[in-house]
């Protein structure tokens, strides 16, 4: 196609304007590859954030939704929409370190069986924040959530699930990685599909990094690429109260059972 470019980067927005803003903009302020464009799609926010970024970024396509269809199908649109031979999924709250895209990119171009690849997300402190992980069980999500995290099998599960036993400065495999930063190769979306849009909020990054390992993509960890980000862990109350006060929270739970229920027959697919 004539007007292919390289990279797609992909902005789901709602209501972070300001973020937003901030993040297109340590985009812009390094090398990026030679072909990119950049898309927002918004999710009918109410922030003035699409008036916002349209007067200050003429050069990105802002999609404006009339309603809030959730994270996985705002981010199938902007795939639909995108015309990268790579893509580049980022929350608003990531800012860009420099080279970091231009690493991601570079290192799908030279390892063909990786369909994603996420980079090292810090704080703004500079301290890890763990985006490599293994698959959730269900006991994952009860001692992340209880006081049973606290005992040495809590502790431990916690700890495989982190994959604490990697060094985080190197790159390795992971079976998913947090869709807060995740680049993908084109090709291998169009095998595998986009995000399944089943999952409003949370686990869609999960299940998707699993469909692709079950298509014989893999999926690595690429600290080499690094990315700050603001993440606030809106979700993570303590268990009976959040999950009674705390809208972000009973989501959470609720996707997590589509989650279960979708591969209550299925093996963890092996990492290669």
């Amino acid at each position: 196609m004539a007007d292919r470019v390289e990279l797609s980067i992909i902005i789901v927005n709602y209501n972070s304007g300001a973020l937003t803003h901030s993040c297109i903009e340590s985009l812009l302020m390094h090398d990026l590859p030679k072909k990119t464009e950049i898309l927002v799609v918004d999710n009918n926010s109410h922030d003035d954030s699409v008036p916002f970024l349209r007067s200050d970024f003429p050069e990105v396509t802002v999609i404006e939704n009339q309603e809030n269809k959730g994270l996985a199908a705002a981010v199938n649109q902007g795939l639909m929409v995108g015309k990268g031979e790579y893509f580049l999924l980022l929350n608003p709250d990531i800012i860009a370190f420099p080279g970091a895209v231009v690493t991601l990119v570079d290192y799908l171009k030279k390892n063909p069986s990786v369909g994603v690849a996420g980079g090292k997300l810090v704080s703004p402190n500079g301290k890890l924040q763990f985006s490599a992980f293994r698959f959730y069980t269900l006991m994952t999500i009860i001692y992340r959530r209880t006081f049973l995290g606290r005992t040495r099998r809590g502790r431990e599960a916690v700890r495989r699930f982190l994959m604490r036993d990697y060094n985080h400065d190197n790159a390795h495999p992971a079976q998913w990685l947090m869709g807060s930063c995740m680049a993908l190769r084109g090709s291998a979306v169009t095998a595998v599909g986009g995000m399944d849009e089943n999952f409003f909020l949370y686990f869609e990054d999960v299940d998707w990094c699993r469909r692709f390992w079950e298509k014989g993509w893999r999926v690595m960890y690429v600290p080499s690429a690094m990315f700050s980000h603001f993440h606030q862990r809106s979700s993570r109350r303590k268990a009976l109260f959040g999950i009674i006060s705390n809208w972000t929270t009973r989501e959470h739970i609720r996707s997590a059972a589509k989650y279960f229920w979708k591969y209550r027959k299925s093996a963890d697919p092996k990492m290669q």
